[in-house]
């Protein structure tokens, strides 16, 4: 795994545009960074797909110990909703996607950091986006040969297949939700809908606060009070509980996705679970609800974006970042430090749709913890040892 700086396409904001990042740039620095990219031998990928599937399978069996047990408390899941996520565990609801993300620098297998089962944040990045600068990096003159280079990145179909079972299983009108005010929320939606269309779905896009509650039928409604059966939110599981319709979700006839039982994997507390289950497993750090010795990182387990992180190293804090989830019950992880590259630091997104490892996408900061602001940089992997990289 090794880190090349090269020269970005000219005029590449309005490339990125056009492909439906609207969002590239950050208080006018790039968010989207061709700048650099990072190269993979085959191997590290290889390693990276048989991480992500060992983890997907231990993350199923984690749920249903927690279901099993009733440990949703731990979650701070409201009680109520126990038997509306086992039944939505029990009849197997449809799942799209989930991000696991990693540290690895090559050596040794891959750490999982936390597992993203919810929200698709950085999709259209890793599915579109980096595919397109891949075909125009290696379509260069100075590429003589492009055939050594590939991207691990079949998200694009893996997503079309998805929603293809969603059209065999669930045989309806597919609704979309996002908060309208949030441009990539926004822009990511578009893309999954699109994908949904593609296999064959008929589709609506209504805003989160546009979504009604009819009493009368115990059903949600769009704006023209049309029930909706199936609804695809960008929007956070642990919010949605909380909000004022909270308590009518299990009452509803609603089919969701990602689906009410991987509110329990988009909680970091599935990550002292995963360590009491799999304690050997070369993939997992050690987890708990407490400190576990005088180094660590201390993360809320219902924080996102990197939200009031710290990390202790021998008893002192030597990073932390702020945020709106302090004062929240708190898992502990041993710390894995993730590869400095010049004061570059990457944590790789490791994309499972469908049940299918497919995708790699890259977010990297200029200090240890990655947070919302942390930029999005592509990669390719060398099929050939002796292939000179682009650039």
């Amino acid at each position: 795994m090794r880190r090349h700086t090269i020269s970005p396409r000219p005029d590449w904001p309005k490339t990125v545009e056009s492909q439906g990042m609207l969002y590239h740039s950050i208080d006018d620095a790039p968010y989207w960074d061709e700048g650099a990219y990072y190269l993979f031998e085959a191997h590290e990928i290889d390693a990276v797909e048989t991480a992500t599937y060992q983890l997907n399978a231990m993350c199923l069996k984690a749920v249903e110990h927690v279901l099993e047990r009733d440990l949703l408390a731990d979650f701070d899941i409201p009680p109520q909703l126990g038997p509306w996520l086992r039944r939505s565990w029990e009849v197997d609801e449809h799942t799209i996607y989930g991000r696991f993300d990693l540290s690895y620098d090559g050596n040794g297998p891959p750490k999982l950091l936390e597992y993203n089962a919810d929200t698709p944040t950085a999709l259209l990045e890793a599915a579109v986006i980096q595919w397109y600068w891949m075909q125009d990096i290696l379509s260069r003159d100075s590429v003589r040969d492009s055939e050594p280079f590939d991207q691990f990145n079949s998200l694009h179909e893996r997503l079309i297949e998805a929603w293809q079972g969603v059209r065999q299983d669930m045989g309806a009108v597919v609704y979309f939700s996002a908060i309208r005010e949030n441009l990539e929320d926004v822009m990511t939606v578009t893309y999954l809908r699109d994908t949904a269309v593609q296999a064959g779905l008929r589709t609506e896009l209504i805003a989160m606060k546009d979504i009604g509650w009819h009493a009368g039928r115990r059903a949600f409604t769009d704006l023209r009070e049309r029930p909706i059966s199936v609804l695809f939110k960008l929007y956070p599981w642990e919010w949605m509980v909380r909000e004022t319709f909270g308590p009518n979700l299990p009452l509803a006839s609603t089919r969701w996705l990602e689906p009410p039982w991987k509110m329990i994997l988009s909680n970091k507390a599935i990550l002292t679970v995963l360590y009491e289950l799999f304690p050997e497993s070369p993939y997992l750090l050690r987890a708990g609800f407490e400190p576990l010795g005088d180094t660590y990182v201390a993360k809320p387990i219902l924080a996102r974006e990197g939200a009031n992180v710290s990390i202790v190293q021998e008893g002192r804090t030597v990073a932390q970042t702020d945020g709106l989830y302090s004062g929240g019950r708190c898992v502990f992880q041993d710390y894995a430090p993730l590869p400095n590259h010049g004061g570059r630091y990457p944590v790789l997104g490791s994309w499972i749709v469908n049940g299918h490892a497919c995708g790699l996408g890259i977010r990297e900061d200029d200090g240890p913890i990655t947070r919302n602001t942390s930029r999005f940089v592509p990669h390719l992997f060398r099929k050939s040892h002796y292939a000179v990289p682009p650039g």
